[in-house]
């Protein structure tokens, strides 16, 4: 269920923007398993080959900014990671990253790299497993979950057609 998430973290600094995410020059690439090899390289060159299915991006302020670019998200996602936990996000990058089904949480969580966290999108809670803490955060609307759970904005809007036109 895409409303509770567990996993490990990957820590990063302020203004991560979208050209540290995925550099403009592999934007060319239109395999998703080749722009994810390249994601967040520019901050840490091991991120890519040693991320795992499930991680979580713990960050500071102003996660995303930058250009307006879907790729950054969907890198991110294809890549492996499973929410990014923030202090504060880029709006147009919140947005995109919500739309590709990647959940993007704005909330200030004490973690290290290699943390386990736990995140209860539905009930508002994110639980540090490595060190007993929790956190409070916003819990998300139930369109918001359905969205992230249909896998993104295009694949819900889909299925709603689809569940509208069968019950005609």
């Amino acid at each position: 269920m895409i409303d509770k998430l567990e996993g490990k973290v990957w820590k990063f600094r302020d203004s991560i923007d979208t050209d540290v995410i995925i550099p403009g020059r592999y934007l060319r690439a239109f395999n998703l398993d080749e722009l994810s090899a390249h994601v967040m390289e520019a901050e840490d060159p091991a991120f890519a080959e040693n991320v795992e299915k499930g991680d979580l991006i713990v960050a500071g302020w102003n996660f995303g900014c930058g250009s307006s670019r879907e790729q950054a998200p969907v890198a991110l996602k294809h890549a492996g990671i499973s929410a990014i936990i923030a202090k504060s996000f880029a709006r147009i990058f919140y947005r995109n990253a919500i739309n590709v089904g990647l959940p993007v949480v704005v909330a200030d969580v004490e973690a290290e790299k290699g943390d386990l966290l736990s995140i209860n999108l539905e009930d508002g809670v994110i639980k540090n497993k490595s060190t007993g803490k929790v956190f409070k955060i916003q819990p998300f609307k139930k369109f918001m979950l359905e969205i992230l759970q249909d896998g993104g904005l295009v694949n819900h809007y889909l299925k709603k057609g689809k569940s509208s036109h069968l019950n005609k």
